[in-house]
């Protein structure tokens, strides 16, 4: 088959981790007589640079165009003290929005072999560390109303409006669901419907909408002892589902879990096969241009996009066989080494997961 896939390299080491997954995505396509056409665009600081927008609407046009996108990482601190309503974070926002990328996948697997990695005691690892969180991604705070105002005592003051309707929360509801059932069929909701009238609508339609899933164990957690339990007992979670904001917070603290944030992968899918495809974590300027940088998290999510855009399973679990191999030999990027593991660069890395394919 051929695949179109526009490549957006970004700011940091976004360029460096993006070269080693496009190395992989050439290996799969030789190994497996497939052809991947790639049309490199702009994001992030990238573009401000270029462009003076954190993404164009050109960029948006071609990305349409495509069955993927694949993404390293925005943002870095020349593009700090420019004008919020431009940095490179807002390009990210608005390609979500524009392509309708409504629902974030972030898989949370602890490797055995970087179980040594891993900050939590043996009888908790032993459980097995194997979850999805489902993260609602073009709704909530982020996308709410916002001002700033100085009032008239001279103090300045900040607001943030966080919103959800029917539509929005029974849209995500599905696709974890869905998910649900090819995993474990267990989904836990996560939500603050406490305290906050959004997450009470968050609720009510997660409720309703697991009676249409009667094989699925369904059940809600408050987000603050979420977090506690994510920690506690990871075991108990299959698959995760939560609104826009507490979805990045939790999906960063079981990025831990994993032994380092770069080796997270993630997707953002829209209704359909399309979808956008990144590693979870930043930019990492203080890194980039080292040949330090772990390019697992963008591999693996190379292997998502192979998966469920291009419909390529086979030969996205020949990518995640082959980074469990090279593990398992005990090579290790920077953030994962330690005194038993063999040290390589961003490239030889890159290099090692190709060689196992």
């Amino acid at each position: 088959m051929t695949g179109k896939i526009v490549i957006l390299e970004g700011d940091g080491i976004g360029p460096e981790i993006i070269k080693e997954a496009k190395k992989v995505l050439d290996k799969v396509a030789k190994k497996f007589n497939h052809s991947f056409k790639y049309i490199n665009e702009y994001i992030g600081g990238a573009a401000i640079d270029k462009f003076n927008v954190p993404i164009t609407d050109e960029c948006i046009k071609v990305c349409k165009t495509a069955d993927a996108v694949l993404l390293g990482a925005v943002g870095g601190p020349k593009w700090d003290t420019i004008d919020p309503a431009i940095r490179p974070e807002r390009g990210l926002l608005k390609i979500r929005k524009e392509l309708g990328l409504f629902a974030n996948i972030r898989p949370t697997k602890l490797f055995s072999e970087l179980k040594n990695s891993c900050p939590l005691k043996d009888e908790i690892i032993n459980k097995g560390i194997d979850f999805v969180v489902v993260r609602e991604l073009t709704g909530g705070v982020y996308f709410g109303k916002r001002k700033t105002e100085t009032l008239k005592n001279g103090e300045i003051y900040g607001e943030d409006c966080m919103g959800y309707s029917t539509h929005e929360v029974n849209r995500i509801g599905k696709v974890a669901f869905e998910l649900a059932l090819t995993r474990s069929k267990k989904l836990c909701s996560i939500d603050k419907a406490n305290v906050l009238d959004s997450s009470k609508v968050w609720r009510n339609v997660m409720k309703k909408l697991s009676t249409d899933y009667p094989t699925v164990e369904f059940s809600n957690m408050y987000v603050d002892n979420a977090a506690m339990q994510i920690i506690k007992n990871p075991s108990q979670f299959d698959v995760v589902v939560t609104e826009n904001m507490f979805g990045d917070i939790l999906s960063d603290e079981a990025s831990v879990l994993a032994g380092s944030l770069g080796m997270m992968p993630s997707s953002s899918l829209a209704s359909g096969r399309f979808g956008l495809y990144e590693p979870i974590h930043g930019s990492a300027p203080e890194i980039a241009g080292k040949n330090i940088a772990n390019p697992i998290g963008t591999i693996l999510s190379a292997a998502m996009m192979l998966a469920h855009s291009l419909g390529l399973v086979k030969e996205s679990k020949a990518i995640e066989t082959a980074v469990a191999k090279v593990l398992k030999k005990g090579f290790r990027t920077a953030d994962i080494t330690d005194s038993k593991s063999k040290p390589v660069g961003t490239t030889q890395m890159g290099d090692l997961i190709c060689a196992e394919i």
